[in-house]
């Protein structure tokens, strides 16, 4: 399972639920569209864009490699 969502500090985050979703095929997936692991928060990052389409387009790829996905238009509240 993914959560899907933008993010003010670090842009688009795809952030799996656990170790177990990150297969090989997503990793490229995901690399392949610019993403990069964030060690700090634990999720993929791509910092050029986080707008509605990005959202849609990569909460799209995962589903079709087979994961839930859980996605937003707008940032999670902060703390």
């Amino acid at each position: 399972m993914f959560l899907v969502v933008p993010d003010p500090a670090h842009g688009l985050v795809a952030a799996p639920q656990s170790s177990a979703d990150l297969t090989l095929a997503t990793e490229q997936s995901l690399a392949a569209q610019g993403f990069a692991w964030n060690n700090e928060i634990e999720a993929y990052t791509r910092q050029a864009d986080h707008d509605p389409a990005a959202v849609d387009d990569t909460a799209g790829m995962l589903r079709e490699l087979g994961h839930y996905v859980f996605s937003a238009h707008r940032p999670p509240p902060r703390r």
